[in-house]
């Protein structure tokens, strides 16, 4: 699959832990300079542009905080380059409305309760995106200079000056990683279905 020049701004402990397999779900609601005022999938394939503003330990579940932590440490404000290391493909985007179902997502993804519930909160209108993504890391990673247009609170920025990637693998193989798609759209489908039963009666 060709990958877009297109790249996703994720806190850079996020992206490794899906670069590590930990998750395969990301939850998000775009930043406060969207172009559209709203979060949307913008491209079926992109990378990960690490980001480390904002990045705190206590908005990750206990057992990730040593890799976030890490992640700080090894952090560069400023650079002028950064590299690439993952890039990851959108099988479903969910949309996620209420407190309920988020919690039934939270076995699956890698925030505290809190963390989740505030984007969910944020801009009550709109709806939370779960992000279902098949991550692949880079055999070579690619480093890439960092253009003033790469800043600010959004969601997506197209590249400039990307090299042509070589090869990528999979973190998680196809049987496990549609083990763990469909086990997460069931457990929504089952909860909704769940509900529209208990109206109807």
């Amino acid at each position: 699959m060709k990958i877009e020049p297109t790249a996703l701004k994720e806190w850079a402990a996020a992206a490794e832990l899906l670069g590590e397999g930990e998750s395969i779900l990301l939850l998000r609601k775009g930043g406060i300079r969207e172009e559209t005022k709203r979060f949307e999938l913008r491209s079926s394939s992109f990378y990960f542009f690490p980001t480390y503003e904002h990045q705190k330990p206590w908005l990750f579940k206990e057992p990730y905080r040593p890799l976030v932590e890490k992640s700080l440490a090894e952090a560069h404000p400023g650079a002028d380059r950064i590299t690439l290391f993952y890039w990851a493909e959108a099988a479903d985007d969910l949309e996620i409305r209420t407190e309920e179902e988020l919690e039934a997502l939270y076995p699956y993804h890698i925030w505290t309760k809190e963390m989740a519930a505030e984007r969910l909160r944020w801009k009550p209108r709109e709806p939370l995106h779960a992000l279902l993504l098949r991550v692949y890391r880079l055999d070579q990673p690619l480093e890439i200079p960092v253009h003033p247009e790469y800043g600010g609170c959004r969601s997506w920025i197209g590249l400039q000056d990307t090299p042509e990637p070589g090869k990528s693998v999979p973190v998680l193989d196809e049987e496990r990683f549609e083990a763990r798609r469909q086990e997460i759209r069931q457990c929504l489908i089952k909860l909704r279905d769940y509900n529209k039963m208990s109206e109807n009666h």
